[in-house]
């Protein structure tokens, strides 16, 4: 008895802490919605929102985000900038560590960096680095090799970057997962399963523990992070959340903390019953249809992709359909963007009724009616609000103009594939914004971006004026450039522009540091979990 009695308090006390420890967990694992399941969680193959969220996570470039998406510091802890403005210096902190201990050098960004221009990978998002001095002739014109790419280490700890003209945006393109740091070590070892649970080294404040195809991805606190005595949250779960209803649901049941989106047609609810979760702010985006230019219909058809942009009542579209508060776009160029005034098509200014009435006119021009009328075939990801806005857009052309549309969703891996090889007629697309510079929008239609440009439109006064605007230093004159390229881009309308964001996302009341922004960045890193 005298021995029962006495382990009795140890067993009480074990039971104890492994309850508490438990509920400490619990507290400590962030659960979150994320879209669709990841592409991939290469920095160099990815292209979309589910897979950056993840990653920056993950990884930590030069420069990063804080919690109000604003740029600062990452392993660079300072820089300077030479008088041409085409060399900076960055100087490197010293504690930071990959997650397997080994310190992030200099010479881990010159291997990242070449890689990502090299033409064996293959990015699609490598134009992104084209400012960098010789990137395009490495990458595009594969006249340079890949070690003549204007990045150098400079020692361990300073990194040397040069470019082919001034870019004053180049902290924001620097805090792009395709400007991240790799261990080549782990690459060299893994090859293409680098990626895979237990292969991954990474440096920021994550590492990759579980990928569970459609299930979830898994990633716990990297104890070598330099600033891991400032990260809560042990570790976040990502979920794909491709069914907006669903995540709702699981929202409701204590499943998720946060949301990739909210479902539209359930905005009027959530605001009402859910007002402390709801959050809507402004989003550096545009939502958009792209045009498949290889082939009839659209190829040499300008007044039918212009009939079709008109006949789309943005106004209906966004106050019944989306109700999230995106503004009606017939531009490209989101407002508020640095130095830069947004453009619109030219109708803009008409009220809808004339704007149908030319729609029908350019339709007969195009060489239909009614009576002879368009069938099209519209592709979307799979998501329920990408869905209502399909539908809304295929009535409105049935009812204009007679249009018959056939839609077609895939999940997201499939639709990427599709995209890219221009298995489309009409696409749904949509393009956030990487920085504040509103380059980072028009880059995307120039022609040499390859399958990074939507529609394979081909313009030369309009890969005229943005080579010129790459060179262009005074703000005002490179600014002037850059409309005048949107203005020809919305002429020749390749695109059909339908709204430009807002971003919707639930959050529970136990999660604070969570700071809406533009950039719709939240770093898991600064939040917590009461």
């Amino acid at each position: 008895m005298t021995t029962q009695l006495r382990s009795t308090p140890k067993i009480f006390t074990l039971f104890a802490l492994l309850l508490f420890s438990s509920i400490s967990f619990a507290d400590s694992l962030l659960l979150r919605g994320n879209g669709a399941e990841p592409e991939t969680l290469d920095i160099h193959k990815s292209s979309g929102v589910p897979e950056a969220n993840i990653q920056r996570d993950l990884f930590e470039g030069l420069i990063t985000e804080n919690a109000k998406g604003e740029l600062s510091p990452g392993v660079a802890k300072e820089w300077r900038v030479d008088e041409s403005g085409k060399v900076w210096i960055f100087e490197l902190r010293k504690d930071a560590k990959w997650s397997n201990g080994d310190s992030v050098t200099a010479k881990d960004f010159v291997f990242a960096m070449q890689r990502a221009v090299d033409p064996a990978t293959a990015s699609e998002y490598a134009f992104i680095l084209w400012p960098l001095l010789n990137a395009k002739a490495i990458n595009k014109d594969k006249t340079k090799d890949v070690g003549e790419l204007g990045v150098t280490a400079i020692g361990d700890f300073q990194l040397k970057i040069e470019l082919e003209n001034p870019t004053p945006f180049l902290t924001g393109l620097l805090s792009h997962h395709m400007a991240f740091p790799l261990h080549k070590a782990s690459l060299e070892k893994h090859g293409k399963r680098w990626t895979r649970p237990n292969n991954m080294v990474s440096n920021g404040a994550y590492q990759l523990v579980e990928w569970m195809p459609q299930s979830h991805v898994l990633l716990k606190k990297n104890p070598y992070f330099h600033d891991a005595i400032n990260v809560a949250l042990e570790s976040v779960k990502y979920f794909p959340s491709e069914d907006q209803n669903a995540a709702l649901k699981q929202f409701r049941a204590g499943e998720l903390d946060v949301t990739a989106d909210v479902p539209s047609s359930q905005i009027d609810w959530v605001k009402k019953n859910l007002p402390e979760s709801f959050r809507n702010s402004s989003y550096i985006g545009t939502y958009y249809l792209a045009v498949n230019l290889e082939k009839a219909p659209f190829k040499d058809q300008l007044a039918l992709r212009r009939a079709l942009s008109l006949a789309i009542n943005r106004k209906i579209l966004t106050e019944k359909v989306t109700k999230g508060g995106e503004i009606p776009a017939m531009g490209w160029v989101p407002p508020g963007m640095n130095h830069y005034v947004s453009q619109s098509m030219e109708e803009a200014s008409l009220p809808f009724k004339e704007q149908l009435a030319k729609a029908k006119a350019l339709f007969a021009k195009a060489g239909y009616s009614k009576s002879n009328s368009l069938e099209i075939e519209l592709l979307y990801n799979t998501s329920e609000n990408h869905k209502k806005v399909a539908i809304a857009v295929a009535a409105m052309w049935k009812q204009a103009l007679g249009v018959k549309t056939k839609l077609r969703n895939e999940e997201w891996k499939v639709y990427l594939n599709s995209r890219t090889q221009r298995q489309f007629e009409v696409i749904r697309a949509g393009w956030i914004g990487d920085y504040n510079d509103a380059s980072n929008f028009l880059d995307l239609f120039r022609s040499d971006v390859g399958t990074m440009n939507p529609s394979s439109w081909v313009n030369a006064d309009y890969d005229a004026l943005m080579k010129q605007a790459e060179k262009e230093t005074d703000v005002s004159k490179r600014s002037e450039l850059l409309q005048n390229a949107e203005k020809i881009l919305l002429a020749d309308m390749p695109l059909i522009p339908i709204y430009h964001y807002t971003t919707q996302h639930l959050v529970s009341t136990k999660i604070t540091g969570w700071e809406d922004n533009v950039m719709d960045i939240h770093p898991t890193r600064f939040l917590q979990k009461k």
